[in-house]
């Protein structure tokens, strides 16, 4: 493994006989590097530094912020009110009137309304009391769309806005991003009812027969009631009540999370339908009962439940890593964070009748501390969440930060250390903050592991996986699936490649035993923004000549990353491994179609198009499966 002399020079210490004399530096440089925890060795690496990775509302500082005020600028909004049918979006009109325009002008939308140092936080304060310690939820250059605004100082912006249970404003500024000076404040818009149930999430329950439904409100417990009214199409409804959470800034961990990126996430309820009929289509729709007897809906919206654990029908899986957010008024430069966050999720859209379920393998919205990127983010997958289970695993840009607790030492999470995440989105696990579960889907048995917390032999969190490869019948289930956010496997990105180890530092030295002796047929990772599969694999060697037709025996677990969904593209290493069948810098995801207990196909699909660019077959029998292959079969006896 080599280490580089950046990462050497940023080492802390931990032992104290690391103070002795350069005459032992080098036996005790060894001490001491076996003494740190080697996570914190390996934060996030991939191109962390780049311009490419910066959130965009990172680059204001926004703590500069000086008034300049002009009478003789304007800045109108239109229209006034939102949503009077029920519209949890909407596009607005921003008239820019300024006599002494410059190419750096900006126009940034706030939520709530006013934004001035009176909602600055004590924790805010600390730096010589700003006029602004709140970021703006995006922004857009005035100049947008029309060069001749620097001439004319006239333009007129289009954004979109979501609901985010809040106020609107917009304010003009100059001097660029990096020394804000605030010209003009816009009148203040609002949608009808700003606290209205929006984003349902779909997730399984623990139970096969269960779905969770979690949405976003700004009614507490106290003003309203939650529930959920649901039923089988055409038959009679029922309600079930909803549990509600909420999050306090000071339950965040770190800056910009709980400084300049706080945004007030509303509260967030969960109902739990149980009792469901296998394959079968329900409608519902999220309520509030008021105080005063009166009721708050949402749109209605439908689902077909999961089959029954080994049933056998027609059963399709979306599997992909590190989506992000995108804006489709082009604000906040996110074509550069996320090109490719809007492609996948309006092919998603599209090819809704023709999959199952879900699962986003980690970096969901990339939000890393810019709280009101998750309302954005909940609000584009909607269409996808709301309709099918959408089922989520941790990644580091939703758990990792120092001190928290996070198998990683890095600040990927900016200061977010899983609160949002864990809060937002229901998952059939024990513990939430430890975000590793299992889940069923007909044929299908899915282990889906927490790289955000160490997964290593004699961890917690590995017993939990051998458990899970353990438990499934694979005569029913022969579908065998294991995910994790990072490449535990293997990936032939750039870092990796040069490194010289092909996968997350310590990543499969534990795991491919398990894989092994338990037959798990393929292994989906993200993280790494790019698309690669290999063949069946066991110890970095090939066990299975063939490459796109399997049949019988597989001998070892087929490795796939698949984090090209959204996030900007990573790199591959120039050498290409031997067990590396297919890469891809691109963007897209990947398809799993069951026919039934013998055969099933993979599908790599781009995202521009939704075509097909990478596909395999596996077809075999039962005594396929229980066939001993090296290391997956304990001794045997002769004895009778």
């Amino acid at each position: 493994m080599v280490i580089s002399k950046k990462i050497l020079t940023n080492m802390e210490y931990r032992s104290s006989h690391c103070l002795c004399s350069k005459l032992f530096t080098f036996v005790l440089f060894w001490c001491c590097l076996a003494s740190l925890s080697l996570a914190s060795i390996h934060s996030h690496h991939h191109g962390r530094h780049d311009e490419l990775d910066k959130h965009p509302l990172s680059k204001i500082n926004i703590y500069k912020t000086t008034l300049a005020l002009r009478n003789s600028v304007s800045i109108k909004v239109s229209p006034l009110i939102l949503g009077f049918k029920g519209e949890d979006k909407a596009w607005v009109t921003v008239d820019l009137v300024n006599p002494d325009p410059s190419e750096d002008d900006w126009v940034a939308v706030f939520s709530p309304a006013k934004f001035n140092s009176s909602t600055c936080t004590p924790e805010n304060d600390e730096i010589e009391s700003p006029y602004l310690c709140t970021s703006p939820i995006k922004y857009k250059y005035a100049n947008f769309s029309n060069s001749k605004y620097s001439k004319t100082g006239k333009n007129s912006l289009k954004f979109e806005l979501i609901n985010q249970r809040a106020d609107f404003s917009f304010a003009l500024f100059s001097g660029g991003l990096s020394n804000p000076k605030l010209v003009a404040v816009s009148n203040f818009i609002s949608f009808a009812n700003p606290k209205a149930p929006v984003y349902p999430r779909l997730a399984h329950g623990k139970l096969w027969n269960e779905m969770t439904v979690t949405w976003t409100s700004g009614y507490s417990i106290d003003e309203a009631v939650p529930f959920v009214e649901w039923g089988l199409k055409g038959e009679t409804h029922m309600r079930s009540p909803a549990g509600t959470l909420t999050i306090e800034q000071n339950s965040l961990c770190g800056a910009p999370a709980r400084t300049v990126g706080w945004h007030d996430p509303g509260f967030t309820h969960t109902s739990f339908l149980t009792n469901l009929w296998p394959n079968s289509v329900y409608s519902y729709r999220m309520g509030h009962i008021l105080s005063n007897g009166s009721y708050i809906w949402s749109k209605t919206y439908s689902f077909k439940s999961s089959p029954y654990p080994g049933q056998d029908s027609l059963q399709r899986v979306i599997i992909f890593g590190d989506l992000g957010k995108g804006e489709r008024d082009g604000s906040n430069e996110y074509s550069n964070k996320d090109p490719g966050a809007l492609n996948t999720t309006d092919q998603l859209i599209k090819d809704l009748p023709n999959y199952d379920i879900v699962f986003h393998i980690g970096d969901l919205a990339y939000a890393d501390g810019y709280i009101a990127d998750w309302d954005q983010f909940t609000s584009q997958v909607e269409p996808i969440a709301s309709a099918v289970p959408y089922m989520v695993a941790s990644g580091n840009h939703e758990r990792d930060w120092p001190d928290s607790g996070s198998f990683y030492a890095g600040t990927d999470s900016g200061g977010e250390c899983g609160v949002i995440a864990e809060t937002l989105y229901y998952v059939p696990a024990e513990n939430r903050a430890k975000f590793w579960y299992s889940t069923d889907y007909g044929m299908f048995h899915f282990c889906i592991a927490d790289s955000e917390h160490d997964w290593r032999e004699g961890t917690e969190q590995y017993k939990f996986i051998e458990h899970c490869l353990a438990s499934v019948d694979r005569q029913k289930q022969p579908w065998l699936i294991f995910a994790a956010h990072r490449p535990l496997g293997y990936s032939s990105n750039n870092y990796f490649g040069q490194e010289g180890s092909f996968d997350e530092p310590m990543g499969r030295d534990d795991l491919q035993k398990l894989w092994q002796k338990y037959r798990v047929d393929i292994a989906f990772y993200g993280h790494v923004h790019n698309y690669e599969r290999t063949c069946p694999i066991y110890q970095n060697r090939c066990v299975n000549s063939e490459e796109s037709h399997y049949s019988g025996t597989m001998n070892g677990t087929i490795h796939v990353v698949a984090g090209g969904a959204g996030h900007h593209l990573g790199s591959f290493f120039k050498g290409i491994p031997d067990w590396s069948l297919y890469r891809d810098y691109d963007f897209g995801f990947v398809k799993l179609t069951a026919f039934n207990r013998s055969s099933l196909l993979f599908e790599y699909k781009k995202s521009r198009d939704g075509k097909v660019y990478d596909s395999f077959t596996i077809n075999r029998e039962y005594k396929d499966i229980l066939a001993c292959v090296h290391d997956s079969c304990g001794p045997t006896t002769l004895a009778y």
